[in-house]
């Protein structure tokens, strides 16, 4: 029988990372935010950011904007877009892979210069023009996935640009959205781009004044940010980089920070009782195992993926997890519009693992066994330890060995960089960690053949690669939306990941923190926070 193990906070106070919370004292200010995020490191600041997602979330929307930004007005359905430096775009009529995007006027970049056409293609070439003095060399192959598709662009006039995509491409403006935009002058100000990343000037709602490694990164109101009703109501922002999640809760508790991430589990009835407040709601994110399908091995064999399927208890994994998260039997979930009708649905039946495996020629005297990267904190990741036990545990009783080789967030998004079996690399049977899929083209990137080094499974289905390469070549919504729950379906009956849980985004807040509503994202608007006296 498996253990339910109990989360403890217990020796929580040993593990205080004292430098950052140091700079955070309970007698701060009142309008200044406290967050302690779950990174092991602060984010990089220059409008590339790394840790992942939570990067995105609090080192790009907060300095930064978009072409395309997040909409967190519609909080009682997922995020979309919404304008950002670009007030509208559309097709050109004669051309299906040529967009044209109206750039909004007077926006000023915090260095105080006003933004232009130039800009604009001026950062698409620090992507995409490796023959460009600023051409970002270290960072840009991190963000391929999001300019991946862009074929040329240009500038038309000075309130318009284009982009040109490889194929009709009906989704750009999703990806177009991680794509943040920085100032020229300051770059050329500081020299270089790790000089940048000290004192970057983007056109977003807070302006950087400091960022130490490991630390923290301090932010203020940008008082003259062209969306006036997103002027940020606090005056200064603080993000504080600690992975522990005990650790978190310690800090929210003392009055160290005002908001945490991801609170332990088996914190949150006594962190309720003290008045604090845990929000928490659905969105697009799953935690799984991404299977290597490249390398020989069981995992070729579907038989053998979907009896791992079958062998884990979600219900009791959402039970150690107190709530904050929801049985995944798929990439999206049940209710979402892409679920689409898969042949398996995936529930807990361990003789029916077990049956699968003996099919696969596998049994109490030739047992498969894994060995599975998995990091200890991170961006999405929950609280990964504990929840990799349990998996561990769980297939154990149907005869299944796990082996985890245990990383840094930092060191586990770099794996998931380079595909199975490159030169050098180690082998590993499967990658565990937790992903959003917020829009399509997350979905696309994780499946498709189309998709490089995003798709590390080396998953290929030619009918999910029809479906989706139909679906993104469509300007028609109802037909997007067809074709991609088609292609979900697929995936789901060819079971190229472990689904485990989608989680519910937990977050903790001090009952200081007045103004936020939780959005449908894995992004948030912290503009409207106020935190009180």
């Amino acid at each position: 029988m498996r253990i339910l193990r109990k989360l403890s906070v217990a020796g929580a106070r040993t593990l205080i990372v004292a430098s950052a919370l140091a700079l955070a004292p309970a007698s701060i200010q009142a309008q200044t935010l406290r967050i302690a995020m779950t990174t092991s490191d602060v984010p990089a600041t220059g409008g590339i950011p790394d840790n992942g997602s939570e990067g995105g979330r609090f080192a790009g929307y907060t300095i930064y904007d978009a072409l395309v930004n997040w909409d967190f007005t519609k909080v009682d359905a997922p995020a979309d877009l919404t304008p950002g430096l670009a007030t509208e775009w559309n097709v050109d009529p004669a051309n299906n892979k040529r967009w044209i995007f109206t750039l909004r006027d007077g926006v000023r970049f915090h260095d105080g210069t006003t933004m232009t056409a130039d800009d604009i293609i001026w950062n698409f070439d620090r992507h995409l023009n490796k023959q460009a003095k600023h051409y970002d060399q270290a960072q840009a192959a991190s963000y391929g996935t999001y300019t991946g598709m862009i074929a040329s662009y240009e500038k038309i006039d000075d309130k318009h640009i284009a982009l040109i995509t490889k194929i009709p491409f009906s989704m750009l403006p999703y990806q177009i959205s991680r794509v943040f935009i920085v100032s020229p002058r300051q770059y050329e100000k500081a020299g270089n781009w790790v000089a940048f990343q000290a004192a970057p000037a983007g056109t977003g709602p807070f302006k950087l004044v400091k960022v130490t490694r490991q630390t923290s990164i301090e932010l203020v109101r940008n008082e003259d940010y062209w969306d006036k009703g997103r002027i940020p109501k606090v005056e200064k922002l603080t993000l504080l980089p600690i992975p522990d999640a005990n650790t978190r809760v310690a800090a929210l508790r003392s009055g160290q920070v005002d908001w945490i991430e991801f609170p332990m589990p088996d914190s949150i009835p006594s962190l309720e009782a003290a008045g604090f407040k845990v929000v928490t709601k659905p969105y697009l994110h799953v935690w799984s195992w991404r299977f290597n399908l490249k390398e020989p091995g069981p995992l070729l064999d579907v038989r053998v993926r979907r009896a791992l399927n079958y062998a884990i208890d979600r219900d009791a994994m959402v039970s150690l997890l107190n709530g904050t998260a929801v049985p995944a039997v798929g990439i999206y979930q049940k209710e979402n519009k892409y679920f689409g009708k898969p042949t398996e649905i995936y529930r807990y039946d361990p003789d029916k693992a077990k049956a699968l495996l003996a099919e696969a020629g596998f049994g109490p005297d030739n047992q498969p066994s894994f060995k599975v990267l998995l990091p200890t904190a991170g961006s999405g990741n929950m609280v990964p330890l504990p929840m990799a036990e349990f998996v561990q545990q769980s297939l154990a009783e149907v005869g299944v060995k796990v082996e985890y080789e245990v990383a840094d967030w930092g060191t586990v998004l770099q794996g998931m960089r380079i595909m199975p079996g490159t030169e050098g690399t180690p082998h590993r049977d499967a990658i565990n960690h937790g992903q959003p899929f917020g829009d399509p083209t997350n979905f696309y990137t994780n499946v498709t053949s189309m998709a490089g080094t995003s798709n590390w499974s080396n998953y290929k289905n030619e009918k999910v690669d029809q479906l989706m390469k139909e679906a993104f070549g469509s300007f028609d919504v109802e037909e997007q939306d067809a074709k991609i729950a088609e292609a979900h379906a697929l995936v789901v009956d060819d079971a190229p990941r472990l689904f485990v849980v989608h989680d519910l985004n937990p977050r903790a807040l001090s009952p200081k923190v007045k103004g936020f509503v939780q959005a449908q994202s894995w992004y948030q608007d912290f503009t409207q926070v106020t935190v009180e006296p």
